[in-house]
């Protein structure tokens, strides 16, 4: 007996969100979807009691591709469930955990075991933020009160695991992509056009009205590194959109002579779930980082990698707009600064696109998209390719001249364009936010337009059904 079949017992008492044994209509899933929405913005303004209001600088970054809300509920957002993903890809990649991914059976134990690793990485998590220096001291030193701000972040984020099953059984798309997506969105409006307000650090407000500002009284000097920034922001808005409809269409047939059709092989193979990956282990390093900072070998160790997996700042400013501020005024920044954060922020984006590359090369495998896989579906499908022989092998042979070298340069190229606009845009958004956003914008009118095709199909079939009678 393998030792996963041993926690078969322990799988059954996890709770679990019910299939539906009827697909609901496109209205209710619409619904389903605007209430977890709904709930994960309301979790988001519900601070968390026993905590200061302030956070950590380093981990800010991190705060959109996570989901999370430091200070609040949704703390450490959906960083546990990624977690739990990465660590059974590892395990599973390495052959410590043997499962067929063919059979139902162990592609349950599967999701289950995701699903109880997450949990345990939720009180995980929560402790190392209030624990381990993460945040600041408690407001009261009441007796049991680090337990009970543990129990508050856990449950939080246990609560937005379930949120995503439920989008993903009776919802529209995925319950992670619209919780980062819908926080992505609403950090970037309030950044750019937030009003004027007074709080304890001076006053606040959008960098739109600080460009107008600098545009009026004539001060282009500080308004240029601003509409760089936003430049940036709809240049790889654009650049995604395009790259979305980039793909390769192999064409197959059912039967010897039967009905044509396409298997479509996207530039983006992998989505953008090798950054989303990426990010969840910086975040991660960040956290072990602040645990090991006193400790002497590890310590330095984790400073390394918390300064390569962080985007080089010029002056306090991200890097694009700190150049620009040091180019146009010499005297500001000296060249030695600008020299080491160049290699600084070369070293982030060599270190970002070939963890990209890894965690896309390993999904394809893990999500059963690579081509053995692939072939293996086709075959049971009835589906072949025109001009080859119906077997397995030969199919995996022709797939194999188009998903690996896609795949390969599908995650290359989200790492890369998601560092360069973590270095060009960070001011307003995080860059990877808005790769990550883009995408799941994007597959989400793909999954909505598949719905109305169905639900067109369904009542086309029910009027052609009544006129026969």
């Amino acid at each position: 007996m393998r030792l996963i079949e041993l926690l078969d017992p322990l799988f059954k008492l996890l709770p679990e969100v019910k299939t539906p044994e009827v697909s609901p209509p496109l209205t209710k899933k619409l619904m389903w979807s605007g209430l977890a929405v709904l709930l994960f913005f309301i979790m988001g303004q519900i601070t968390v009691i026993g905590l200061k209001t302030s956070a950590a600088e380093q981990l800010q970054l991190f705060q959109q591709i996570l989901a999370s809300k430091i200070g609040t509920l949704i703390t450490v957002g959906i960083g546990p469930i990624v977690l739990a993903s990465i660590v059974l890809q590892l395990l599973v990649g390495g052959k410590f955990i043997s499962l067929d991914f063919s059979n139902p059976l162990d592609r349950a134990r599967f999701t289950s075991l995701q699903k109880l690793l997450a949990i345990i990485f939720c009180f995980f998590e929560a402790a190392a933020y209030a624990g381990f220096g993460i945040f600041p001291a408690l407001i009261e030193p009441m007796p049991g009160m680090f337990f009970i701000v543990i129990l508050q972040i856990a449950l939080g984020s246990i609560i937005l695991l379930y949120l995503d099953e439920v989008v993903s059984k009776y919802g529209v798309g995925s319950g992670i992509g619209l919780f980062i997506a819908c926080g992505v969105a609403g950090s970037f409006f309030w950044r750019l056009f937030a009003p004027p307000m007074e709080t304890a650090h001076g006053m606040v407000r959008g960098r739109m009205w600080d460009l107008l500002g600098y545009l009026m009284s004539g001060q282009f000097t500080f308004a240029l590194p601003i509409l760089a920034s936003i430049i940036f922001v709809i240049l790889i808005f654009l650049a995604v959109v395009f790259v979305e409809g980039i793909r390769v269409n192999i064409p197959l047939i059912i039967g010897t002579r039967g009905f044509g059709g396409k298997f479509p092989v996207k530039f983006l193979y992998v989505s953008n779930m090798p950054v989303i990956l990426t990010m969840a282990l910086y975040a991660n390093v960040q956290i072990w980082a602040n645990f090991m900072q006193n400790t002497p070998l590890m310590g330095q160790i984790f400073s390394f990698l918390s300064w390569i997996t962080q985007p080089p700042r010029i002056s306090g400013m991200i890097y694009l707009e700190g150049l620009i501020v040091a180019l146009l005024n010499p005297a500001a920044v000296s060249l030695q600064t600008i020299l080491f954060e160049t290699v600084h922020a070369l070293a982030y984006l060599l270190c970002l696109t070939v963890l990209c590359v890894l965690f896309g090369i390993l999904w394809i495998e893990l999500a059963n998209q690579g081509p053995e896989q692939v072939a293996k579906q086709l075959q049971q499908s009835g589906l072949a390719i025109p001009g080859f022989r119906r077997d397995p092998r030969v199919i995996k042979n022709v797939l194999d001249r188009y998903i690996p070298p896609i795949t390969v340069l599908g995650s290359a190229f989200v790492g890369l364009l998601a560092g360069i606009s973590a270095l060009s845009s960070g001011a307003l958004v995080s860059g990877i936010g808005i790769l990550l956003t883009v995408g799941i914008i994007y597959r989400f009118y793909e999954e909505l337009a598949k719905e109305q095709v169905f639900a067109s199909s369904a009542l086309f079939r029910k009027v052609i059904g009544r006129a026969r009678i």
